[in-house]
Order: C-alpha cells, then structure tokens, then sequence
C-alpha cells in the first residue's frame, strides 16, 4: 500500500480536523454529529487496515473533517481559530508521542481493552469512553503543551462528556499519526496548500 500521496495525506488530515471539530461541538453544545462520532471513535480500535479511508469506514466517514478543512483552507482567514489550534497541537503532540514508547505501550493496552469492549458492549458504549479516555489521560495529557478545551462549563463537568472528550482527542492523535506516515509535514502544509485543498474539494464531490 503506497501511503505517501496528497489522497491519503489530506484524508489524514481531514480526520484530525473531524476530531478537532466534534470536541468542540462537544465542549460548547454537550452533543455531537452522531455519526461522525462513530466514525472517529472507530478509527482508533483499526490498527490494520487496507487503505487509508478504510480506516474511516470510507470518504463519508470522514465527511465533516473534509468540510471543516475546506473551510479552514478557504481564504486567508482561519475560519475557526480554536479549531485550529486544537488540531495543530494534535499534530504537535503526536510528534512527541512518538519518541515515547513507553507511552505508546500504554496506548496499545488500552486500545486492545477498547477492542474487547467494543465487542462485549458496542462501540458508543461509556465503558468503551471512560477506558480511553483514561488511556489518554495517563498518556497524552503527560506531554507539554496540554490541550486546554474551551466550552461550556456544565458540559466540561459532566464526566461522560470529558470521556468522550479525550476518547476523540486521541482519534486526533491516531489521526495525526497517519497524517506522519503518509508523509504529511508542517513544511508541506505550509506549501502544498492549494494543493491539498484541491484534493480535499475533488474528496467531497465524491461523497
């Protein structure tokens, strides 16, 4: 499977921008695009898949992140700043991560958990939220800088919510890890812009 295109690197993207986008719906509404949800929460538990978008269970899978990264790429303004910052600290955050092995054992233990849940219980289970939730409290809230989520404070009190908070910042993170594989960089973000917005617009036409 040849990973390295601009397909598979804006469909990458696209997913880090989805979780970026259903965190803070999450934060500021206490409610998410359902689907959506499903899709990146998904994502996390397909450590093997054929194709990128399989991994996303398909270019719909992955529908609000590629529109979100339309908007954003649209123009000279960032049409969501906190967005933004949300899904830059993600790809950020994977960079250090993956030095760590340490805390990617962790992850992987905690995914294998998720896995049986998910069998046992289903997938939007709150067992399945409160187990990687977890996972990404003892692993990637360890790492400087932390995200700080801005919302609602009676949706960022409510444990259910942070759950499933942090379960879809970790799809970020998984995102953001595939974004590095397929050969996706700061330096190629910056300069393949039109490039990939050009992608991103052709993914969209074909959902």
């Amino acid at each position: 499977m040849h990973l390295n295109t601009i397909k598979n690197q804006a469909i990458a993207l696209a997913g880090v921008a989805q979780s970026a986008a259903l965190v803070q719906q999450l934060a500021t509404q206490g409610k998410t695009d359902q689907s959506a949800l499903e899709n990146s929460v998904a994502s996390i538990l397909k450590i093997e898949s054929d194709s990128v978008e399989a991994i996303f269970n398909g270019l719909s899978g992955i529908k609000l992140g590629l529109e979100q990264l339309n908007q954003q790429l649209n123009g000279f303004q960032i049409s969501n700043p906190e967005q933004a910052r949300y899904a830059a600290s993600l790809v950020f955050l994977e960079k250090q991560l993956s030095k760590r092995p340490d805390l990617l054992k962790t992850i992987s233990q905690g995914i294998e958990k998720a896995q049986q849940q998910r069998d046992h219980f289903g997938l939007l289970h709150e067992n399945v939220f409160a187990n990687l939730g977890d996972t990404y409290h003892n692993t990637i809230s360890t790492l400087q800088p932390r995200i700080m989520v801005n919302g609602e404070q009676n949706y960022l009190s409510q444990p259910e919510i942070v759950n499933k908070i942090r379960t879809l910042l970790l799809a970020g993170i998984r995102a953001a890890m595939l974004w590095r594989q397929c050969g996706g960089t700061r330096w190629k973000f910056l300069f393949y812009r039109k490039k990939l917005q050009a992608e991103i617009e052709n993914l969209l036409k074909q959902i």
